[in-house]
């Protein structure tokens, strides 16, 4: 029975505010980066587990710091009892009685929680030498819900509806499965319309994706009304209006000035606007939904809520049309698939988001087992992609006809290039000490 020895955690940091990469309404400067998290154990097969959660650079070392704390809650278990009860141990996790002040079950404290748990899901499915998606898809029902916490989310799902979702689903499986293997799952671009790009880069990106064969794009807004409609109108001038376009505020906006801007650029026929708001504000979200409604503008949201109960709180309230789960904001796998599950239930579609360091990597594996096992449908279903650091990863995504190619080496493409995370270590790394000597960035 393999024991955890040891969990180290890193600070690990990409310049992408050099280039404007990444950059939004709200996230004006961001320095892609992640708490990277590898799980050792005595295993005589040097078995380890990778994972990571998403950070924007500065406060990434309160995320290392947040996982060092929880570290204690690992060290010396076995394997067998973390996925013998995998629910009870992710309580354990995230209900430390004292570490739970700090949450409880959000912000830094949930950020740290998802990659540590991320890390175990790697290593299981290392261990059963599969990808993650397949080691899901190829669970028991009854197994795979005894890994959620319902606890705050059993008034709109059970244990025994999941359960019935799953076995439902249950016909059809090694179709879909054979479909996914061949075609992939459709996805759409976001990196031709970062905000601090030129319009010239927007041209060019856009014009690149076209020749890609890409055919739903996604452009940033909320700066400034007035070049959102003048950068909406560029993007349908490249890709024209055969093809889908969303729009993403990043929680820009309040409630009513949602409405009044999306009303503006309803003209350019966005399918969604993304974040309009704070990520916090069901009901604010329900009372955009219901106005953009008639205007056949759906509301998505996701990347930042931060568990279970406030996705909960959305379906409910009917205030988004397309559930975008992150593989990291939220408690990791565990989680992830309690809202997979309540968004099937209230027939939303789940269209994971991504981007960011290692956000492609994991998503890919959750988009697929939502279609194979879930929701056994891919209408209004497409999974964010932005051509961002694949390359720091050991098994980096594939892209192919726009569509993620499903990875096929076991565990959960959370693996990074042991040079990436050495030269790329804050703020001692090889690329950051020759930046810091370049005068690009301020030494800390």
């Amino acid at each position: 029975m393999p024991i955890i020895t040891a969990l180290k955690a890193y600070d690990l940091r990409f310049p992408t505010s050099l280039e404007a990469h990444g950059s939004d309404a709200m996230h004006t400067d961001p320095d892609y980066s992640c708490g990277y998290v590898v799980i050792t154990t005595d295993a005589g097969d040097g078995l380890e587990g990778h994972g990571l959660t998403f950070t924007c650079g500065r406060g990434t070392e309160v995320v290392v710091v947040a996982i060092q704390s929880l570290s204690f809650l690992l060290i010396g278990k076995k394997l067998e009892d973390i996925y013998g009860d995998f629910s009870g141990f992710w309580r354990a996790l995230t209900s430390e009685s004292q570490m739970r002040w700090i949450g409880p079950e959000k912000g830094v404290i949930h950020l740290a929680t998802a990659a540590i748990v991320n890390a175990l899901w790697d290593l299981w499915a290392k261990r059963e030498g599969k990808p993650l998606w397949k080691l899901l898809v190829d669970m028991e029902p009854e197994k795979l819900v005894s890994c959620i916490d319902f606890r705050y989310i059993s008034d709109v799902l059970t244990t025994e509806e999941a359960v019935e979702m799953l076995k439902k689903k249950q016909e059809g499986k090694a179709d879909r499965e054979k479909e996914m293997l061949e075609k992939g799952y459709p996805a759409y671009i976001t990196s031709a319309g970062w905000l601090g790009y030129s319009e010239d880069e927007i041209r060019r990106r856009c014009r690149e994706g076209l020749a890609q064969g890409w055919t739903r794009f996604k452009v940033k807004v909320g700066a400034d009304l007035a070049d959102d409609v003048r950068r909406c109108g560029l993007i349908r001038e490249e890709i024209g209006w055969d093809n889908i376009m969303m729009v993403d505020a990043n929680q820009r906006w309040d409630v009513q000035e949602s409405i009044d801007h999306m009303k503006r650029l309803a003209e350019f026929k966005p399918l969604w606007i993304e974040e309009p708001t704070s990520p916090d504000d069901a009901l604010g979200h329900a009372t955009i939904a219901k106005a953009l409604n008639p205007l056949g503008i759906g509301v998505a949201t996701g990347e930042q809520c931060q568990n279970r109960v406030i996705f909960k709180q959305l379906l409910q309230a009917g205030g988004l049309q397309f559930c975008q789960i992150d593989s990291c904001r939220m408690g990791g796998v565990n989680e992830v698939v309690s809202v997979i599950l309540m968004a099937a239930k209230f027939g939303i579609p789940v269209c994971p988001h991504a981007g960011g360091v290692g956000l492609c990597q994991m998503v890919q594996h959750l988009a697929v087992f939502d279609y194979i096992s879930v929701s056994g449908s891919l209408e209004n279903r497409v999974c964010e992609f932005a051509d961002h650091l694949h390359e720091n990863f050991k098994e980096a995504i594939v892209i192919k006809n726009a569509s993620y190619v499903l990875p096929k080496a076991a565990g959960y493409s959370t693996e990074m290039k042991p040079e990436s995370i050495r030269d790329y270590q804050y703020p001692n790394g090889a690329t950051w000490q020759q930046l810091f000597k370049e005068g690009k960035f301020t030494a800390p």
